[in-house]
């Protein structure tokens, strides 16, 4: 039986909508959440039966017009629509070359290291954390490891104290994820890290299961880490454009609040402790975080 990426996420779009969130009046008893087949069609301004066998997976090849069709009928945000063009099979300009690197590149890594006083990193689709630098690495230190944004979420303890609304970065993560599958989708690390957190946590697959898209770009970020308190960062992600499917992030706290303050007390305390046990070989600065 063939995979039917195309028509899950279909049925998970209209199953949250609401016929007053279209401008539609609701008629009859509803059986199951949100919109009707037929109401998608007659938005996107198809035949009701097309838009069945799309959902069914019996028609595999829509054109890039019916697409944005069903876009705007289904209220799609741009990263949604772009990842509804992946499924069909016809992606817009922007999909990575297959199965981009892991190396980060030494000019990027000095470029981290010129915001010592922020945290910054490097991190694949699949949310590993291929470099970071000295205070991202203090920033982290409550994990074991530190690898992978989406596992440190779901399947480390520390998690649940670390980010402070635990849903609402749950819920980023599992979006961040949905849509890199879009992207990338023959990713055999990315399959193989969605199947373990859908095996281990009942809290990612009841969202991965809302097939909610949405990329890094910016937001507001709060923390508690357990050697300075709470934490309130905003972050700005940053495609690399020589390496296509890494994004540099860095965080950032409002000068002269509270969180700036508790991010300087965070790298002194961090720099201190590694000039007490310094690393043998790798400089902590940019350390990479997968091998």
């Amino acid at each position: 039986m063939h995979d039917n990426h195309l028509g899950d996420f279909l049925r998970a779009s209209r199953a949250g909508l609401q016929p007053r969130d279209v401008g539609m009046t609701s008629h009859g008893t509803r059986r199951v959440a949100g919109l009707r087949r037929e109401e998608v069609a007659v938005l996107a301004g198809m035949n009701a039966d097309y838009y069945a066998r799309l959902e069914q997976g019996r028609e595999r090849t829509p054109s890039p017009q019916v697409l944005d069709a069903l876009a705007r009928a289904l209220r799609l945000d741009a990263d949604a629509r772009a990842h509804l063009h992946r499924l069909a099979g016809a992606p817009p300009n922007d999909r990575p070359r297959a199965h981009a690197t892991e190396h980060v590149s030494p000019a990027l890594r000095q470029l981290m290291d010129g915001y010592p006083n922020t945290p910054a990193f490097v991190m694949n689709q699949a949310l590993d954390l291929l470099a970071v630098n000295a205070l991202a690495d203090a920033l982290y230190a409550p994990f074991t490891p530190a690898d992978n944004l989406a596992r440190m979420t779901f399947l480390d303890a520390a998690g649940r104290t670390f980010y402070t609304d635990w849903d609402r970065a749950a819920q980023a993560t599992v979006a961040n994820l949905r849509q890199a599958t879009g992207s990338d989708p023959d990713n055999p690390h990315l399959q193989d890290l969605v199947t373990t957190l859908t095996e281990h946590s009942t809290d990612f697959t009841r969202l991965w299961n809302t097939h909610t898209v949405r990329g890094k770009t910016r937001d507001a970020k709060h923390l508690h880490h357990p050697d300075v308190g709470p934490l309130t960062l905003t972050y700005q992600a940053f495609d690399v454009r020589d390496a296509p499917g890494q994004q540099l992030v860095i965080y950032h706290a409002e000068p002269g609040s509270p969180s700036a303050q508790a991010l300087h007390l965070l790298g002194s305390l961090h720099a201190t402790q590694h000039r007490t046990t310094p690393t043998a070989d790798q400089p902590t600065e940019h350390r990479s975080r997968r091998p």
